[in-house]
């Protein structure tokens, strides 16, 4: 069961007297620091359907100490922004500049928003992302191969619109050398994370990532990575019996937290509906989990154990 304890403002939180130019994001607001660094600080708060639609405790320490968890394995794939992790709260950060595009790749054909590979799919498109697919396909069934999908970002309106990776480059996005760098790196992380998932009996269903330049013009891993915000994680061991059954895989993610709102019939227009008590600690149960078993150590709140990397990026900041 887990530690359902009260969220504590965290005194990283307001900041806005001490440092200059706080932004605040869905889920995390960054302060600039010196140096070209930012100080990104998680909240609870959960976004789904491209808005925020409640709070779950626990989400922000989760996300944080699971992404950092993630960027310190996949160094050898791809560089990351992460510098240091002074608190389970917090990251400090490279300030990169975020390409225009993000990448998700896919290994099933699930999802419930108008974008998702199986909402277009149920829509009657059989040539999705650029990819073509063949009729007959069922909802949540696994993909042969892992699917690389591009999508718009930080344009008005377009936040997600569905592009082929052919016209990243035409459309001018990003070049098509700087483009086969991040699709080779999204499906060498995927597939590490993959193995991950198995090790934990979980299926890494699909996932985003992020990408951007540092401040001496490095291709980077930015943002987040496999954490049950960004990522949907199955039960292996019950996956096979529920989609025989009809039913929606066990997740370890806030893919419920999407159903519950479709079945209330909220599409984001509008202030979101009370999604209740249980459906909120059943998500921070689903977080924590994911926590415990990709990583294989206990979720403790308020702690973290400072690996060799983290100490030694703080040991040269003065901060140990």
């Amino acid at each position: 069961m887990a530690r359902m304890i009260p969220t504590v403002t965290h005194p990283f939180t307001d900041l806005s007297l001490e440092l200059a130019d706080r932004r605040e994001g869905k889920v995390r607001v960054s302060y600039a620091l010196p140096n070209r660094r930012r100080l990104l600080v998680t909240t609870d708060r959960l976004s789904a359907l491209d808005r925020v639609v409640t709070a779950v405790p626990y989400k922000g320490q989760v996300l944080n100490q699971l992404a950092a968890w993630w960027f310190a394995k996949t160094q050898s794939i791809i560089a990351n922004h992460v510098i240091a992790v002074p608190d389970p709260n917090v990251l400090i950060a490279v300030d990169a500049t975020p390409l225009p595009v993000e990448v998700v790749v896919r290994g099933a054909i699930t999802g419930n928003t108008s974008t998702s590979l199986w909402r277009q799919y149920a829509n009657g498109a059989r040539v999705i992302y650029g990819h073509r697919f063949e009729d007959g396909l069922e909802r949540d069934s696994l993909l042969p191969e892992p699917l690389v999908t591009p999508t718009t970002k930080g344009v008005s309106g377009l936040h997600d619109e569905p592009i082929s990776e052919s016209e990243v480059v035409s459309r001018g996005l990003v070049d098509a050398s700087t483009w086969e760098s991040v699709r080779t790196a999204a499906l060498s992380l995927f597939t590490f994370g993959q193995q991950i998932a198995n090790q934990a009996d979980l299926i890494l269903a699909d996932t985003k990532y992020e990408f951007g330049y540092d401040q001496d013009g490095q291709l980077i891993l930015i943002d987040e990575m496999h954490t049950p915000d960004s990522s949907r994680f199955w039960e292996r061991s019950t996956y096979e019996t529920r989609v025989a059954e009809g039913a929606d895989p066990e997740s370890l993610d806030k893919e419920p937290i999407r159903r519950a709102l479709a079945g209330l019939g909220y599409t984001g227009d509008g202030p979101p509906p009370d999604l209740g008590v249980g459906v909120i600690e059943a998500t921070s149960t689903r977080y924590i989990k994911a926590f415990e078993r990709i990583t294989g150590d206990e979720f403790l709140p308020g702690q973290y154990p400072v690996g060799d990397r983290i100490k030694s990026a703080l040991k040269s900041k003065g901060v140990l």
